[in-house]
């Protein structure tokens, strides 16, 4: 998949998302190393599609990118210890669903893939192929956002710069 496909496919199922107040709002909350929430989901979705490409799945790439987008949508600065935030791994996939379930309208598929993103700890199983994709995109970039900060800052500003330019996306 050409890197200006993928980002048409973010701009024509996520600008909803990436544009509304609250995935903006991301932007404040860090995630891993020096990378926002915001950040760390728009590359999680972008490894997800890559995913999907270099393996040749079948995949509703909108419910794919959509899932993505909000699996880590709590919206709160977990690194602030809190008795809010004391169980975060744990926790935050159910609250990152009751925010998306607020700000947007979810399919089963979208729903399964934020609840159950941090499988083993929230204990079940993934329904679908898209949330497992969208499992092991987010572990492969916490990952690579942890031991290649730099690397990774750089990555994901191209990513949301040739978003910008090419889709007209107002971030």
């Amino acid at each position: 998949m050409h890197n200006n496909h993928v980002y048409y496919l973010l701009n024509l199922h996520g600008n909803d998302i990436l544009t509304s107040k609250n995935m903006q709002l991301e932007k404040e909350f860090m995630q891993h190393g020096q990378l926002s929430c915001y950040c760390h989901s728009l590359f999680v979705a972008y490894i997800s599609l890559k995913i999907v490409k270099a393996l040749h799945l079948n995949a509703n790439e909108r419910s794919l990118i959509r899932g993505a987008l909000l699996h880590d949508y709590f919206l709160y600065d977990w690194h602030i210890p809190s008795s809010y935030n004391r169980r975060h791994a744990f926790s935050h996939p159910r609250r990152a669903y009751e925010n998306a379930i607020q700000d947007f309208e979810l399919n089963e598929l979208e729903r399964d893939i934020i609840l159950k993103h941090m499988f083993p700890l929230t204990l079940k199983l993934p329904r679908y192929r898209e949330s497992y994709i969208v499992l092991l995109a987010d572990k492969y970039c916490a990952v690579y956002e942890t031991l290649a900060k730099t690397r990774t800052q750089s990555k994901v500003a191209l990513l949301e710069e040739s978003l910008i330019k090419r889709h007209h996306v107002h971030l």
